[in-house]
């Protein structure tokens, strides 16, 4: 699937859109991981939960669960929150 990443991340990938594979959230971030190490831990926190300044949208819809099934045709969009003042 595709994989729209979000200007804080670019130093993992190096490109704004990349692929990857999983039948869930969770199993699309570890193929991410495995291709850019370290950019699941930006996402995704020691106890295995979203972290709350980023967003996952897919088919339309926000995905609040590392569960959340995916289809190989979604395009995953990673949105992360900016802060300041």
């Amino acid at each position: 699937m595709k994989v729209l990443i979000p200007t804080p991340l670019l130093s993992y990938t190096g490109v704004r859109e990349v692929d990857a594979e999983g039948a869930t959230l969770d199993a699309v971030l570890t193929d991410l991981d495995r291709r850019y190490p370290g950019i699941r831990f930006r996402v995704i926190d020691e106890q295995g939960r979203l972290r709350r300044h980023v967003r996952f949208f897919a088919d339309g819809g926000q995905i609040f669960d590392p569960a959340h099934p995916l289809r190989a045709d979604d395009t995953l969009v990673l949105v992360q929150a900016l802060s300041g003042g």
